[in-house]
């Protein structure tokens, strides 16, 4: 009997996986969409911020943003279909665009990640 399987790799969105600080953060299910199989899974490489610092406060709830409040980048998929989960948030490193799903980060999130975070696009 001859049995197939599918693996799947993990995306990895670091240009260098050894200069890195990642922390616990809670993710936010809110407007998220679900996928073709009904899983709401927010895909590593998304900027992520809020109004409250997730350094600061552990329970700090962060969503999906391109915006002045961007605080890190998702260093895996996160699946929120259950509600809020908790992903691992890359506050120092080297990212690069060309491995992230949408490609691109907007000119505010590099502004507020600027010094932490360094974006380039090496395919």
């Amino acid at each position: 009997m001859t049995v197939k399987r599918d693996f799947i790799s993990e995306t990895q969105v670091l240009g260098n996986v050894q200069q890195k600080v990642a922390l616990p953060g809670l993710i936010s299910a809110t407007g998220v969409t679900a996928n073709s199989f009904g899983r709401k899974v927010i895909p590593a490489g998304t900027v992520i911020g809020g109004a409250s610092s997730f350094l600061d406060d552990s329970q700090a709830v962060l969503s999906v943003g391109q915006d002045a409040k961007a605080q890190g980048v998702l260093e895996h998929d996160v699946d929120v279909t259950a509600g809020n989960a908790t992903g691992t948030v890359i506050i120092f490193g080297f990212i690069n665009t060309a491995r992230i799903a949408s490609g691109d980060v907007s000119a505010d999130a590099k502004a507020a990640l600027a010094g932490k975070v360094t974006f380039f696009n090496r395919p």
